[in-house]
């Protein structure tokens, strides 16, 4: 059996042409307004113009394929931008791939997030009955050791840019994208998993100051989940708290979200009241976390042969 392994992320522009197409593909082939567009342009234009997702995440699919000594091939798929899920599925196609495992580049699984991802996967064979395919989808890894330990690992490090004595009273920010609030009308597991992960990570630091925000909250008139990282901010200066280390759980690798919600927005609270703002390192194509993928894949890949 030919096996392969399929990366999906979330996708971003790769120039600022691709802004406009890509926002509107977010919006389900809404375009849109200028007022919205202008907003998304200026932001992508104070980290570069583009996205590091793509290269970030052939990084990762590089590195699981390294892993297994090159037994296997990735194929890189994006849900909201080129390369295409059904691009990359397409390949896997013609290359005779008959065994696959699918794993998301993001811990946590929703209905609205994860579950769309598979929905793409189970359209394309749908379409495609004539290849014979079974593809073994990871929905979740929150929970996986050496994930929580990478996370431990880059959260240390920020706090080693605070002194030895003031590290215990340092509140630690974790953080992941918000959902809309009727995730929680079908029991959605999300919320659920990222205090799990949030539990572990503190467990694993030894750190007992700790709180939990959401970020990225989408423009939409329903209610979202909160409190946003911003108002916990606000809110934590006006307690007196002027020293943080935030980092983003829900997300893997260095992207918008990260870098302008937190490092740029976030970080313009903390200049502004005078905080002390850290945030770890986002894990990319960390070692470990690699590490972590080589054993949730080969254990989907085992179960091919029980």
């Amino acid at each position: 059996m030919k096996r392969g392994i399929l990366v999906l992320a979330y996708g971003g522009p790769n120039k600022p042409e691709d802004i406009e197409p890509f926002y509107t593909d977010i919006r389900r082939g809404r375009p849109p307004t200028k007022e919205l567009l202008d907003e998304l342009t200026e932001r992508y234009a104070m980290i570069g113009g583009s996205s590091p997702i793509l290269k970030i995440t052939n990084d990762q699919a590089n590195g699981i394929g390294a892993a297994f000594d090159g037994a296997y091939k990735t194929y890189v798929g994006m849900r909201h931008w080129e390369p295409w899920i059904p691009e990359a599925m397409a390949d896997m196609q013609a290359d005779g791939v008959e065994e696959a495992v699918a794993i998301v580049m993001a811990p946590h699984y929703s209905k609205m997030s994860i579950g769309k991802y598979f929905g793409i996967v189970d359209k394309y064979l749908e379409d495609h009955p004539e290849w014979k395919v079974k593809i073994n989808r990871v929905e979740s890894w929150h929970t996986h050791p050496k994930f929580i330990e990478a996370c431990a690992n880059k959260i240390a490090k920020a706090f080693d840019k605070f002194d030895a004595a003031e590290k215990e009273n340092v509140m630690m920010i974790l953080s992941a994208h918000s959902l809309p609030v009727r995730i929680r009308e079908w029991n959605d597991p999300y919320e659920s998993q990222l205090q799990e992960t949030s539990k572990l990570i503190a467990e694993k630091l030894k750190h007992k100051k700790w709180m939990w925000a959401f970020q990225s909250e989408g423009r939409t008139p329903e209610p979202w989940l909160g409190p946003d990282i911003c108002k916990v901010m606000e809110d934590l200066h006006e307690k007196g708290e002027n020293k943080i280390v935030s980092y983003p759980i829900g997300f893997i690798c260095d992207h918008l979200e990260v870098i302008f919600d937190i490092d740029i927005e976030a970080g313009d609270i903390a200049k502004k009241n005078n905080m002390k703002l850290v945030r770890a390192a986002s894990l990319n194509d960390d070692a470990t976390l690699i590490a972590a993928f080589k054993d949730i894949i080969a254990t989907e890949f085992e179960k091919f042969d029980s």
